[in-house]
């Protein structure tokens, strides 16, 4: 009897470095975390302000911005989560966009969620990129994605095949800019003075 026990003692410690053996592979094998320390403080930065509005104001531009001008331009961080923040942006009473940021398995993603008064989608939507590098807590790069290309050329917008998006954060800004050849386009919050709360997005509830 005391050979049998001293044999399962000694089969379930092998067993036991087998299982412990097999567990530091898995975790070995498992991937690197999605969003990288950068990236995660960015968008932990933008989070923390989730249930406020922010003023701002165009501070770079042409004549293609003119929907722009003389507008009340409003950010509203108005949904977040641990992996996705909704941020509607209202141009005066034009209430049809809202900023989508998403951690992914490669990093974070951008997406323009565009509306119309009914709720209904707009036929380009949903467009954006994702980021190619880790950036910084204060600065992601959003270069333009497959999808976004093919519904831009399928909408006759062929000028904006090569946009990349920016968004930028420090204790007193936010800045969204887009930037092509031949445009750059800034819009900058301040976030120290927090303001009434817009209206709802269209499409959302």
């Amino acid at each position: 009897m005391e050979h049998k026990n001293k044999m399962t003692k000694s089969l379930s410690l092998s067993l036991g470095a087998k299982s412990l053996g097999v567990s530091a592979a898995l975790l070995l094998a498992a991937p690197a975390m999605a969003t990288t320390t950068e990236q995660t403080q960015f968008f932990d930065a933008i989070a923390a302000h989730c249930g406020q509005a922010f003023e701002g104001k165009v501070t770079a531009g042409n004549s293609a911005d003119s929907a722009f001008s003389g507008k009340r331009l409003v950010m509203h961080v108005r949904e977040c989560s641990d992996s996705e923040l909704k941020v509607p942006f209202h141009v005066g009473e034009d209430h049809s966009r809202t900023w989508v940021i998403t951690k992914t398995d490669t990093g974070l993603r951008l997406k323009h969620d565009h509306r119309h008064q009914d709720g209904s989608e707009d036929k380009v939507t949903m467009y954006g990129g994702d980021t190619q590098d880790g950036g910084s807590a204060e600065l992601q790069s959003f270069p333009v994605d497959a999808y976004s290309i093919d519904s831009f050329k399928q909408n006759g917008l062929t000028q904006s095949v090569t946009n990349v998006w920016h968004m930028g954060i420090t204790e007193s800004q936010f800045i969204y800019r887009l930037t092509r050849e031949n445009r750059d386009f800034k819009v900058e919050f301040d976030l120290t003075k927090p303001v009434a709360l817009p209206p709802t997005p269209w499409g959302h509830e």
